[in-house]
């Protein structure tokens, strides 16, 4: 039975159309919590893309209030890097990075006007630490929310405002569509995971809530991996190197 440990909140979720973003919304009003929905495409709350200052700033102005910010709204692309194309370098990093931070900011003038404090969780990847080949601009714009989250929990923790990280591993969602649905490619990604299988996407909503909630009160300014145990160097199970 799931708690309600976000009764009374008001959270925002970008890219809550499908896939983590969709699981959180679910898991957030199953907690108490009324949740407004934001995405590019279907049909959510607010029809913004998160990439452009004044579609951003003209959904927070028609908020009354806030209490919880989740940045989920992302994309990738495949490329080998000598083949990046710096249009595609941009619109991967002005969504995963530009949109979160102007949510970010504009998230904070409500939480200070409050005076309440509020709670800022991004979606961020176990990229943020481990390269990625082939996804420089995705691993680039993870990578930089590392360093967002910390900047932002230390400069507003004395104002009660957390800032938080979740750093998912593979997870069954549409974006991994290309090796989800085909069994021998789930097998191999699956083979590099220590816990031995992909995530769902309500196990990462899970982890979304907590950092959400007051049970994580005394969290801010960290990444929470939930990863399988893919930031454990699974393929340093077997003792090769030495």
């Amino acid at each position: 039975m799931t708690t309600r440990r976000l009764d009374g909140k008001t959270a925002l979720v970008t890219g809550a159309s499908g896939g983590i973003g969709a699981a959180i919304v679910q898991r957030f009003r199953a907690e108490g919590a009324q949740v407004i929905t934001c995405d590019i495409t279907g049909t959510p709350d607010f029809l913004v893309d998160v990439s452009q200052e004044d579609q951003v700033c003209g959904m927070f102005r028609q908020l009354p209030e806030l209490d919880v910010l989740v940045n989920n709204a992302g994309i990738q692309i495949q490329m080998p890097s000598h083949e990046l194309e710096m249009a595609e370098f941009d619109r991967v990093v002005n969504i995963n990075l530009r949109g979160t931070v102007l949510c970010c900011r504009e998230a904070l003038k409500l939480f200070l006007h409050s005076g309440r404090g509020g709670v800022i969780v991004n979606n961020s990847s176990c990229a943020q630490t481990i390269p990625k080949p082939e996804f420089l601009s995705y691993a680039i714009s993870k990578g930089a929310l590392d360093n967002l989250c910390k900047t932002l929990a230390l400069e507003y923790a004395g104002r009660g405002i957390r800032v938080n990280n979740v750093g998912p591993g593979a997870v069954l969602t549409p974006m991994n569509a290309n090796w989800k649905d085909d069994p021998q490619l789930r097998a191999s990604v699956e083979t590099h995971i220590p816990l031995g299988r992909a995530a769902t996407a309500d196990e990462m909503a899970a982890v979304f809530a907590f950092l959400a909630s007051p049970e994580a009160a005394y969290i801010t300014g960290q990444t929470l991996y939930a990863c399988g145990g893919v930031t454990l160097y699974a393929d340093f199970r077997d003792n090769w190197a030495s």
